[in-house]
């Protein structure tokens, strides 16, 4: 067996690792298929859907997590409009608004070659930790652009949607 051969037989599915840190947090969650996982997390302001999907061919594992609001047709522009400034002062990964469901997620696809269950699980930890504290950060925007009474916004009102919040009412 070459190097190359010994690499791919290691790397296995990370979402493996995935089900023991759920486990760990006492979350339960549903395993669709070895591919395929997904968790339903309280936050402090909502609900997130959590979905995970293996890409073996690519070595590579796609993150979702949705809000647990639904965009009306009429707001996709506006909240097109957020998701680009919001986007533009991330670091990791990407919020999204899907056409064909209209809630908006949080989203990462990462690459696992050369990586063991071991070894990846820490990535994972800190990728969901970001994404939690991405969507809460930006769950009162979401909320509002989400809400009918949001469909009315300037892109004043807009940029003071965008700010980050300090602190709790």
């Amino acid at each position: 067996m070459n190097d190359q051969e010994m690499m791919f037989e290691e790397i296995s599915n990370p979402l493996d690792s995935v089900e023991d840190i759920l486990a760990g947090q006492q979350w339960a969650f549903s395993r669709m298929n070895p591919d395929e996982l997904m968790v339903d997390v309280s936050g402090k302001l909502g609900t997130y859907r959590m979905v995970f999907l293996w890409q073996e061919e690519y070595c590579a594992m796609q993150f979702t997590c949705h809000y647990d609001l639904v965009a009306s047709d009429d707001s996709r522009d506006l909240i097109a409009l957020a998701l680009a400034r919001t986007n533009s002062s991330l670091w990791l990964g990407h919020f999204d608004l899907p056409s064909d469901t209209n809630v908006p997620c949080f989203r990462h696809t990462s690459l696992f070659r050369g990586q063991t269950q071991s070894s990846g699980a820490d990535h994972l930890q800190d990728l969901m930790d970001i994404a939690l504290a991405e969507c809460e950060r930006f769950y009162p925007m979401f909320q509002l652009l989400t809400n009918e009474e949001g469909l009315g916004m300037d892109s004043g009102m807009l940029n003071l949607a965008i700010l980050d919040t300090a602190g709790e009412a």
